[in-house]
């Protein structure tokens, strides 16, 4: 029998969907699926999400079939046509795009069938299966991805140099999504790079459709976004490097250079970039140095996240703010293979701290680990307790931070004690804007 997950950090399959659909630009959903799933993922996704909304013709504007009782016993795809045209009628939008429930995957309907009747128009509708016993929201992501790739994107003659696509980010479960893109972006872009993303600033349905011109794709997950590469190199032919979340100056500047060498960029480009951005980052980050010391902002950190913000924080926290993060919980439900992926990936951080990594998908599960590894003091004057401590995570430990007497900062969904707009952690400038948020806490309860 399979464990049952106590407080979920992701939604279902279509949850996942739908949040990468709507983060596209005018780009809509259309849920197939029975009454009740659109109002409620759309909750979780944007509530939970730092506050994100809804975007252009989400959240409860969301087109659903909401199939009925007649639906369930003679089958919903008469109602699914229906409401794709409908949904073409009253909403304008450049992608059409089908998401499935559980209801209509368990009696059968075919929206593939239903999606092909659409082929041709003057109005690009795709579709595919997401339904919640296929995956949890990561595997939405992909899901999506992969239909877009196979369906959407156009084959390309001549493959441009210069020009990558971007991806392994998943919209809206990544909360810092937007503005963790566009950074990185606008890194790439400094090598010499065209870079699409798909969902970021500016951008059109069109760097989707094109995406097949580019020469590398690169992947920004050991885990999501795998498939849809692997998708993408046996329809396109374009190959994909994987390259983990990079904040701060250590991981970026191993992603630059990964990068660079991937894409063919001469490494004199690649290092004066790197050089530019260090003197950047640095130049801020040396004034904390003085009160770092004097007021001793170093601290014991557990981290809560996910398989990519679990290691990319960890990291971070040893390699470039000398703390002591000896404790990581990762809370994805991943098969071996997976964990032994993520494990290999902590083995390389300059700092030489090699965490303990724990795989727990159940929130209620935390205090334990933490309590395991710093253990409280029975009634001893002295005890190598998680003293000065810190928690990066998300806020269901916030709980555990009150019990504990330590700061949180919420990095990874859900986050629903701030509201996140264009906030960014990737690179050395969003590091910067890591580092302001976690010191201020701890001036904050000085």
């Amino acid at each position: 029998m399979s464990q049952v997950i106590e407080r979920p950090r992701f939604t279902c399959a279509m949850g996942g969907a739908i949040g990468t659909v709507q983060a596209l630009p005018r780009a809509i959903p259309i849920l197939h699926t029975s009454p009740g799933c659109g109002g409620n993922l759309s909750g979780a996704l944007s509530g939970a999400s730092g506050y994100h909304g809804g975007s252009y013709c989400g959240g409860q504007t969301l087109p659903s079939s909401n199939v009925a009782e007649r639906d369930i016993v003679f089958g919903g795809e008469e109602r699914l046509a229906e409401q794709i045209e409908n949904t073409i009628k009253v909403m304008d939008g450049d992608l059409y795009f089908v998401v499935t429930g559980c209801m209509v995957e368990m009696i059968g309907d075919d929206v593939h069938r239903v999606v092909r009747e659409f082929k041709g128009g003057e109005h690009p509708v795709i579709g595919t299966s997401t339904t919640s016993f296929k995956g949890n929201s990561y595997k939405g992501y992909d899901y999506v991805l992969q239909a877009l790739f196979k369906d959407f994107t156009e084959p390309a003659l001549f493959k441009q140099a210069k020009t990558v696509n971007l991806f392994g980010i998943v919209p809206l479960q990544d909360v810092f999504w937007k503005g963790n893109i566009d950074a990185l972006k606008t890194l790439l872009q400094k090598l010499g790079l065209e870079v699409n993303t798909f969902f970021g600033t500016g951008e059109t349905i069109d760097n989707l459709r094109y995406a097949a011109s580019a020469s590398l794709n690169i992947v920004l997950s050991e885990i999501y976004g795998q498939d849809a590469a692997q998708t993408f190199e046996e329809v396109h032919g374009v190959p994909y490097v994987t390259v983990s979340l990079p904040i701060g100056d250590h991981a970026t500047t191993d992603f630059l250079q990964k990068i660079g060498q991937a894409a063919g960029i001469d490494q004199t480009i690649v290092e004066r970039v790197i050089q530019e951005e260090r003197a950047f980052y640095y130049d801020f980050l040396q004034r904390l140095s003085d009160s770092y010391s004097d007021l001793d902002f170093q601290r014991y950190a557990t981290v809560v996240g996910d398989a990519n913000y679990a290691q990319a924080v960890t990291r971070f926290l040893a390699d470039d703010l000398g703390w002591l993060p000896e404790l990581t919980i990762i809370t994805d439900p991943l098969l071996p293979e997976e964990e032994d992926k993520l494990r290999a990936s902590f083995a390389s951080f300059h700092s030489g701290v090699i965490p303990e990594i724990v795989f727990d998908t159940d929130a209620s599960n935390v205090i334990k680990h933490i309590n395991r590894h710093w253990p409280q003091s029975n009634g001893q004057r002295y005890y190598d307790g998680f003293l000065p401590g810190f928690i990066a995570g998300s806020v269901m430990e916030r709980d555990v931070a009150e019990q504990l007497k330590v700061p949180l900062l919420t990095v990874s969904y859900p986050i629903t004690n701030r509201v996140v707009l264009n906030r960014a952690y990737a690179g050395y400038r969003g590091a910067l804007t890591l580092v302001e948020d976690a010191i201020s806490l701890l001036v904050s309860h000085r």
